[in-house]
Order: structure tokens, then sequence, then C-alpha cells
């Protein structure tokens, strides 16, 4: 569950996303400075949020990427 405050992350393009995502990093830095700590709280929060959605984005075009290359395929994977 994330911020009750965060809108619709899914609605937004990437750029879009990734570019609000820049803002909240310069406000969390501006927050940081001026030494609020409770606003510095609630941005970390909503900032999770915005990782998150990018984070998924990130996971389905990798996931569709090894699914229509050839490369991916018969590859041992070892973790």
């Amino acid at each position: 569950m994330g911020h009750p405050l965060t809108p619709d992350l899914t609605i937004l393009t990437t750029d879009e996303l990734t570019k609000k995502y820049g803002d909240l990093l310069s406000r969390i830095t501006y927050a940081y400075r001026i030494g609020q700590a409770d606003m510095v709280a609630q941005l970390q929060l909503i900032m999770e949020d915005y990782q998150n959605e990018i984070n998924i984005r990130n996971a389905k075009t990798l996931a569709e990427m090894e699914k229509n290359s050839k490369n991916f395929k018969n590859i041992i994977d070892i973790q």
C-alpha cells in the first residue's frame, strides 16, 4: 500500500513518471536542507510508490524482451 495522496501512476507515460520522480527528488533534497523531517518522510513514501511503478514497468519490458528475443532462450541461469 502506498501513500494515500499518490495519484494513479498507471495513467502516466514512462517519461512523465521519471520526470515527476526527478521533481520529487529535488523536493526531498530541499526538505533535507531546510530540516523538515516530517516532509522528508512523506516524500519518501511517495517516492517509493513512483519507484515501485518504475520497477513494475521495467520488469514488464524485460519479460517482453526475453519472450521476443532468440538470445534469451535456452540460457542457464545460475543464481
